[in-house]
């Protein structure tokens, strides 16, 4: 795994501790050479106790990061940080200044997911942030949490949706950190534009495109065209065809935008079972 440098902010949330204890030391096998734990105390939340809680909550979180870099086995070296401020711009701009490749977060439940992740934190991370965002699907199962997959196995069958544009080139880039790790992945379009007339062609011309993005990945990827909007095509061929991990592209600051109307991006991670990993175009 090529990312060696991930940033896990963590609100010390049950879901976002079972992750870190569970789900962040089997990747951290994966090849994670640097793994920082970040906690921002939410100004807009804490206001003048913000400051007597960050050295609480920096002890709490160091603890975390003694326990975790000997869960993962000693290959991984472990930091803590503790910020004020708003916590999806802290966090971008931790990833920017310690370098981090990939920024992950737990995400769970459509319910939380509308309450997490359209207009706060979350949201704003994914449009703050320049860097891949992994989104770990959890579901809740009385005083349980479960993964909705496989942290050791999350990359070896990922579904990439391709659009041909720009983004495009910035997930086949991505792909390739952590292409060794890949046993049958699946390059994906959705013709969901033109007339009827036009279908036959924009599909042989959408299949010609993924063959040529193929040949930079290696033969083991497949390619897959289908006709129909794209969250569902897109969810509907990750179950189908057993994908492990579904990456999208996230357009800069119309994103937030996009989500709120209902796009393509918001509802795959709205309605996906599976991880999502999120890659900005800009």
């Amino acid at each position: 795994m090529v990312f060696e440098r991930v940033l896990y902010p963590t609100d010390f949330s049950e879901v976002s501790l079972h992750a870190l204890r569970e789900c962040i030391p089997k990747l951290a096998k994966l090849g994670i050479k640097e793994l920082y734990l970040l906690n921002v105390v939410d100004i807009t939340m804490a206001e003048f106790e913000a400051f007597e809680l960050e050295g609480i909550y920096r002890e709490k979180l160091e603890k975390l990061a003694r326990e975790t870099e000997e869960k993962c086995g000693g290959g991984t070296r472990v930091k803590a940080d503790v910020r004020i401020g708003i916590p999806s711009i802290e966090i971008a701009e931790a990833a920017e200044e310690v370098g981090a490749e990939l920024i992950v977060i737990p995400s769970m439940g459509e319910n939380i997911w509308r309450r997490m992740f359209v207009g706060s934190t979350a949201s704003n991370l994914a449009r703050a942030a320049k860097k891949p965002v992994l989104l770990l699907k959890y579901t809740q199962k009385g005083e349980k949490f479960e993964f909705s997959g496989d942290c050791e196995r999350m990359f070896e069958r990922p579904l990439v949706a391709l659009d041909f544009s720009r983004c495009s080139v910035k997930l086949i880039q991505t792909v390739r950190k952590f292409r060794e790790l890949v046993k049958g992945g699946i390059l994906f379009h959705s013709v969901d534009y033109g007339g009827v007339e036009e279908l036959e062609h924009n599909m042989a011309v959408a299949k010609k495109n993924l063959e040529k993005s193929a040949k930079g990945l290696g033969e083991s990827f497949e390619i897959e065209v289908m006709v129909g909007t794209a969250s569902q095509a897109i969810i509907g061929t990750s179950l189908a065809k057993n994908s492990t991990l579904i990456v999208l592209g996230k357009k800069g600051r119309s994103f937030i935008k996009d989500l709120l109307l209902g796009s393509t991006a918001e509802r795959v991670i709205r309605d996906s079972k599976l991880p999502v990993l999120l890659v900005p175009c800009e």
